[in-house]
């Protein structure tokens, strides 16, 4: 007598896990997609908070301009440089693109209506915001850009 699975068998068991595997795959996308809002808003938090500290501890001059004087124009790198290792161990990726990098805005220079995805952040020294550059929109409707 032996003992082993038929075809059938084996077909209808992986017919079963398939659709279990259907109905369970949605749900954990969307934890997925809350979980990278979490981290962005809570990124969004801990650069926002680094930016306030740096600034209070600099004469009111945010990070982003070399040698700490407004009057020359920011660069990104300054701004990266100025935050490390004292503010933040290391910039945070945006959770959507993993980049790290950060589109400094001039100043007098309006922010681009939409991001481009393109960079991790967008920020601007003379105004100390800083966004998510990642389109699109979270569960309840609110653009990551304006987080």
């Amino acid at each position: 007598m032996k003992y082993a699975f038929t075809l059938v068998e084996i077909l209808i068991v992986v017919a079963i896990l398939g659709i279990l595997a259907a109905m369970t795959l949605p749900t954990l996308q969307g934890h997925i997609t809350e979980a990278k809002e979490a981290a962005a808003k809570d990124n969004l938090r801990i650069l926002r908070n680094a930016i306030e500290l740096y600034a209070a501890r600099h004469n009111g001059v945010p990070p982003g301009y070399p040698g700490n004087r407004t009057n020359n124009p920011p660069l990104a790198g300054a701004y990266a440089i100025a935050l490390r290792p004292k503010y933040v161990k290391t910039l945070p990726g945006n959770p959507f693109n993993g980049r790290a990098t950060v589109r400094m805005i001039a100043d007098g220079v309006s922010f681009p209506p939409q991001p481009t995805g393109q960079y991790g952040w967008v920020y601007q020294p003379q105004t100390k915001t800083i966004k998510l550059d990642w389109p699109g929109t979270d569960k309840d409707g609110v653009s990551y850009y304006d987080y």
